[in-house]
């Protein structure tokens, strides 16, 4: 039987339900090598040569793979039909030739499916051909310009940065996007302007909305009205005339479908529609392919095949009716050059059966399943039909004209089943019904009200947007979006809240870091170039290793030209690049990096331990002043705790002050001197807010540990105290001790108010506790004295299932075997299959222990 190799279990579950027991379809997990995670596993000294090898989880499949081949001398490869795919079997295919499973007359065929279909995967099998070498060498350039990258670039930053993590060939790009992004809504300051709403009424009273577009004979331009006095002087020209109906347009106008999906397409309508990560979508999208529900997941393309077109239509026509199946079908062509090697966009395989009728279970899956068939039906509709009207509403003397505009829709056509959602909400006065409105009779007005507006920052990107900007500038490719937009997040760069992408702190030191000294790296231009290239490689047109071999060559000259630069000089370039987002200009026009503390030292980013960043004094340790990294926020630093301690107040003539410690806030009684070196100090709960504490509470803390009093029983010490884990009891000798009880309470409170009744039953509970927990376990049957070697041998319970338990040995009893009909000889049999194992270690251990002593 022909060995067929596909990357996932499920996915061979399905293709071995088509080829039945002719083939044995086996999966290989994915790739099956990789480069070690090292320095020299690419080679640029020896034409870039490459060390792969076979990940440790992987050499169990690869011998699945190669003991199936012992029995028929032939492999079919069916991985995925994109570049990742085709890689996989290459890798395949080179892993079993050197360790000879491949062998001369070894036929070696590769099939691809759009589809896993019967239709498909049968087609695929008489269509099969050799593995496509320059879509191999495509995915060795990516694979080697990211490795040179990571390895090269990652160090550069570890040791110039503190707290940096890595940098890469696209994520670096990406993340740049979202930086930019974000010091553009820093920069960014809000105008104010205003329009004039009306509410109007026809003569038969039906009520409609008009809005103010020509004041005093002149058009009204966006920001025409600056401020409330304007726009209610423009109120009263509208409120003292007399309003009619001076004309009414009404145009015919259509509205196509949008494309089918490619991948970039359905993560941005799963973000929009569902708010799915790239990462979900894609990972349920692979559960619908595997499945044999939808086409491959990971294309540019948007081109669908005859037949599908055919059967779209079929299916639009017995759900909707012929009037929604256009006369022609609808044919989208690939923008994207050399799209993904010419794949069909994602759509269902059947047609004919929506989300209900395949009872798919698991939520995502079932909505995105119903997302994809939606789209993919719409985009074979008619057009919706609509008829757009436009009423203007204007005073006799001309001096003011109101608009009022709305829509109807004449025939739904696509919209019936399908719309594309939208980036950010807009409001669309298009989308307003009106009323039977006619030329020349009066608008009776009902309200006019000015609105006060601002202009609005551009949005922060969600990871719809982020995707769909990166396809516009041609950064990353379909497969590698998701995990991009999932590695900044991992790597702490980026964070998301309620949807949007915000920059951390350490993300914008890297970029700040990045564009200085290797900008051109993160150039939009350069890295969407390098994309092109390595299409042309994958397509023939260009050699990959001529690709690596220029770009290897300034790149490693950039990396040098870092060797001599000191943290202190990145520190400070970084600080001018970022000057304007750190310290913008003051109101009264002093010096921004002036320190507000001391008056002596200037402002700079300092990097902590952490990772992070923050604002701090150069004239430390003089001046401990800091604050947070990011412009200065005034009133944050009012109620902030300044680097000399917050004073509260005093306590029998101590001061008693708040400080900013290494480890987080604490409370101090009394200064530090040289006969005071350590004066009292407690940590501030997490639940308390530093800022707000008074002194009263501050000094309840510094009596911390609270002394209860001896335990009734031992009379051994009782105290109560806040920890790092929370407020607890200690049951010892002191509060030093490491030994003795602890038990905690439930909260910061009764930490002041237990009393000793209540704590000895909390920490008795605890005692009980651990000795159940501890306790040995009570034998199912007792078998007794091993007959060899002596001790008692025991049936016991596991949380596997029933085992015999002789000394330290533990062998689990076979299946079907009922604990109580264990005997002593099928007890023996069973610990003596057991015990080699364990004698064997420890006689390899035992000259180990003899050699130590001899050289002691």
């Amino acid at each position: 039987m022909p060995v067929v190799v596909v990357e996932s279990p499920a996915k061979a579950k399905t293709i071995n339900k088509y080829l039945g027991d002719d083939y044995t379809v086996l999966a290989s997990y994915g790739h099956v090598r990789d480069l070690p995670p090292k320095d020299g596993s690419v080679d640029p000294d020896n034409e870039f040569e490459m060390l792969w090898e076979v990940a440790s989880d992987s050499k169990k499949h690869m011998k699945a793979i190669a003991d199936a081949l012992k029995n028929d001398n032939a492999l079919i490869l069916a991985t995925d039909p994109d570049r990742e795919g085709e890689a996989i079997s290459w890798h395949l295919q080179e892993a079993l030739t050197k360790r000879k499973s491949i062998k001369k007359d070894t036929v070696v065929k590769r099939v691809t499916f759009n589809a896993i279909t019967k239709t498909a995967v049968t087609e695929a099998m008489q269509n099969a051909r050799q593995v496509d070498m320059p879509l191999v060498e495509a995915y060795l350039a990516r694979r080697a310009l990211d490795y040179l990258v990571g390895f090269n670039l990652s160090p550069v930053l570890w040791r110039k940065l503190p707290g940096a993590k890595s940098a890469g060939r696209v994520q670096s790009v990406c993340l740049r996007l979202i930086t930019e992004r974000e010091m553009e809504i820093e920069a960014f300051r809000a105008r104010e302007y205003w329009s004039v709403k009306a509410v109007l009424a026809s003569p038969r009273g039906q009520e409609y909305e008009a809005r103010l577009v020509n004041l005093a004979g002149k058009k009204l331009e966006k920001y025409d009205l600056e401020n409330q006095t304007q726009a209610e002087m423009a109120q009263q020209a509208i409120t003292s005339r007399d309003l009619k109906i001076q004309s009414v347009e009404a145009k015919p106008a259509s509205r196509n479908p949008s494309a089918p999906f490619m991948t970039s397409t359905l993560q941005q309508e799963a973000s929009r529609k569902f708010g799915m990560g790239a990462r979900q979508c894609m990972s349920s999208a692979q559960r619908l392919y595997e499945a044999g529900y939808i086409t491959y997941m990971r294309t540019d393309g948007i081109d669908m095949a005859p037949e599908a077109v055919q059967n779209a239509r079929d299916a639009i026509k017995d759900r909707y009716g012929a009037e929604y199946v256009p006369g022609q079908p609808r044919m989208y062509k690939n923008k994207a050059k050399n799209a993904q090697e010419a794949h069909e966009c994602i759509r269902p395989t059947d047609m004919a059966r929506d989300a209900a009728s395949l009872k798919i279970t698991d939520d995502d899956q079932r909505k995105l399943y119903d997302l994809i068939w939606k789209r993919t039906l719409a985009c074979q509709m008619e057009g919706a039909r609509l008829e757009r009207t436009t009423v203007e509403i204007g005073s006799d003397d001309g001096q003011v004209v109101l608009r009022s505009t709305g829509q109807v829709v004449l025939f739904d056509g696509f919209l019936r089943v399908y719309e594309e959602g939208r980036d950010d909400d807009v409001v669309d006065d298009d989308d307003k019904r009106l009323p039977q409105l006619s030329e020349g009779e009066s608008a009776d007005k009902r309200t006019v009200t000015p609105e006060q507006h601002f202009t609005q920052p551009p949005p922060r990107y969600t990871e719809a947007t982020l995707v769909k900007r990166m396809e516009e500038l041609g950064i990353g490719r379909p497969s590698t979006y998701a995990s991009i937009v999932t590695t900044i997040q991992d790597r702490e760069y980026v964070r998301k809240d309620r949807n949007r992408l915000i920059p951390e702190d350490k993300g914008r030191l890297v970029i700040a870091f990045l564009e200085n000294y290797f900008r051109k790296y993160v150039g939009y231009n350069f890295t969407a170039g390098l994309e092109e290239e390595l299409d042309d490689v994958s397509a023939g047109d260009r050699n990959y290793k001529d690709v690596l071999g220029r770009f290897w060559q300034d790149f490693s000259a950039a990396i040098a030209e870092t060797s001599e630069l000191r943290i202190t000089d990145v520190l400070e370039k970084i600080n001018e690049v970022l000057e304007p987002h750190l310290f913008p200009p003051l109101e009264d026009g002093g010096d921004p990096r002036l320190c507000p503390n001391c008056g002596l030292g200037r402002l700079s980013m300092r990097t902590a331990r952490s990772g992070g960043a923050f604002i701090g004094c150069s004239n430390y340790p003089e001046c401990r002043y800091t604050r947070p990294f990011g412009p200065p926020d005034p009133e944050a630093e009012a109620s902030a705790i300044p680097p000399e301690g917050k004073l509260l107040g005093e306590d029998h003539g101590d001061e008693i002050r708040i400080f900013k410690g290494r480890f987080g806030p604490y409370v101090q009684r009394g200064a530090i001197t040289e006969e005071n070196k350590k004066p009292p100090r407690q940590s501030i709960p997490k639940d308390w807010t530093p800022e707000e504490l008074e002194l009263d509470r501050a000094v309840m803390l510094l009596s911390l540990p609270r002394e209860l009093g001896p335990h009734p029983e031992d009379g051994i010490m009782v105290w109560a105290n806040i920890g790092r884990y929370g407020p607890y009891l200690k049951h010892a000798e002191s509060t030093s001790d490491r030994g003795g009880t602890n038990a905690n309470l439930e909260s910061i409170d009764e930490v002041w108010t237990v009393g000793m009744n209540r704590a000895v039953q909390l920490l008795a509970e605890k005692v009980a506790s651990r000795g159940g927990r501890g306790a040995a376990a009570k034998p199912l049957h007792e078998l007794g004295e091993h007959p060899d070697e002596g001790g008692p041998v025991n049936v016991m319970k596991g949380k596997y299932g029933p085992y015999v338990k002789w000394g330290k040995v533990n062998a689990t009893i076979p299946k079907g075997t009922e604990p109580e009909n264990v005997t002593m000889d099928m007890a023996v049999q069973l610990i003596a299959e057991k015990a080699p194992k364990k004698k064997t270690t420890r006689k390899k251990a035992a000259p180990k222990k003899k050699a130590a002593k001899k050289s002691a």
